[in-house]
């Protein structure tokens, strides 16, 4: 999900779709193209994403992202892009597809779930507004089919609700990176190693908050402290909050300094 500064941007590909505009397609097993979607992609992993996804696969953040994700620091970014490794065969194909398709389909990253939408969103006064865009490939037969949808009843379909809201908290941290924050640490400082592991490797921030100094140092929203043992997004939510306030100074509801 990218973070654009105008709601008009004319360099996301795809056919904008408007709130209540229909869209057909299905996808299923009947169709020639079927998985083919699944292989030699770019797809972009979200915080939310590696969260699900490890605890799916029974494993830790570390574990997660060390065996399924290449960690990609592009020019003229400030902050990493995680991406899913593909398969080492021929078609390169994503690591969970299966002959019988997705063998985590209840746990797909976003990106899977949103698709053949592609989102990107725009924050105007401060508040977060997501655009939608009708992107199928050339080879897909899914919107040849007699089903049809507005991008809210593609949400509900897919179960992306909670999805959508983690990507956009995230998107607005990705924003933020547009410049550069590290200074003379740079993008391997230590600062710079602690958001990585805010954002993406949540057991590790787990240790680092609840066996260091950190809760006797910041003031954690009640409600959100209660869940932090166990709940890896309410850790997640901390991170992002810790981001925020640790690399840019911006505070937040869910985290302040003690006086």
């Amino acid at each position: 999900m990218r973070h654009i500064k105008d709601k008009d941007s004319t360099d996301i590909e795809g056919r904008p779709l408007a709130d209540n505009e229909r869209f057909a397609f299905s996808c299923h097993p009947g169709l020639q193209c079927f998985n083919q979607c699944c292989r030699n992609l770019n797809l972009y992993l979200y915080p939310y994403d590696v969260v699900r996804l490890k605890n799916r696969l029974e494993i830790s953040s570390e574990e997660f992202i060390d065996a399924y994700t290449h960690v990609v620091l592009r020019n003229g970014s400030h902050f990493p892009h995680v991406l899913l490794s593909m398969a080492e065969n021929a078609g390169k194909t994503c690591p969970f597809l299966t002959t019988e398709g997705c063998r985590i389909y209840s746990d797909r990253p976003q990106t899977c779930r949103a698709y053949p939408v592609e989102q990107a969103v725009y924050f105007k006064e401060g508040r977060p507004r997501l655009l939608h865009y009708f992107r199928p490939p050339d080879f897909c037969k899914g919107p040849e089919q007699d089903r049809f949808w507005t991008v809210k009843s593609w949400e509900s379909e897919q179960d992306a609700g909670i999805y959508n809201q983690m990507a956009i908290q995230w998107a607005e941290i990705m924003g933020l990176f547009t410049s550069d924050p590290w200074g003379a640490e740079g993008p391997s400082g230590r600062t710079a190693r602690m958001a990585f592991a805010a954002a993406y490797n949540v057991d590790a921030f787990r240790r680092f908050v609840l066996e260091s100094s950190f809760l006797s140092r910041f003031k954690v929203k009640p409600d959100l402290k209660m869940k932090l043992k166990k709940d890896d997004v309410a850790m997640l939510r901390l991170g992002f909050a810790w981001i925020k306030l640790a690399v840019f100074g911006i505070r937040t509801g869910y985290l302040s300094p003690k006086k």
